[in-house]
């Protein structure tokens, strides 16, 4: 378990169910993010935009970190734009990363056999389908943004 200080922690308490899209961004948070941004890592800031639906700020970070975790937030990002080609793309760029051993243990565990790509066209397949299969995926990509976020912030500390 990562401990993050306390005003990373609120804000995470809040962080909502994301959708497969770009979603919209949350108002009424950003004066906290705003807060918090300064004294995290940059990977950490471009995954807590995207986690409160800001996905122009959370790009305009992702895409100049060169490293594998900018190149992960610049996948997700694209996946949820919807921009299936470009995502695969940065999933490309990335390669294996040290979280997809256990983010492919959680998303089994969650009904899913996670695969980077294949989770690509599968949300392109079901965003805004509703039904079971994109609450599955929801939680698979719930999954995926809180180890990321961890990871970054575990790296950098």
């Amino acid at each position: 378990m990562t401990a993050f200080p306390p005003a990373v922690s609120a804000l995470l308490a809040k962080v909502p169910l994301a959708p497969l899209g770009p979603g919209s961004p949350a108002t009424e948070v950003r004066r906290e993010l705003d807060a918090v941004m300064p004294a995290l890592p940059l990977d950490c800031q471009a995954g807590l935009w995207l986690a409160f639906g800001h996905w122009e700020r959370a790009h305009q970070v992702a895409q100049d970190l060169e490293t594998p975790e900018g190149r992960f937030w610049h996948a997700i990002l694209h996946r949820r734009e919807p921009d299936a080609f470009n995502s695969k793309y940065w999933f490309r760029q990335v390669g294996v990363h040290p979280i997809f051993a256990e983010l492919a243990t959680a998303a089994l565990a969650l009904g899913y056999d996670w695969d980077a790509a294949r989770f690509v066209d599968d949300c392109e397949r079901h965003r805004d389908a509703g039904g079971d299969i994109e609450a599955v995926l929801k939680a698979v990509q719930a999954r995926e943004w809180e180890l990321l976020f961890a990871w970054c912030f575990r790296k950098a500390t």
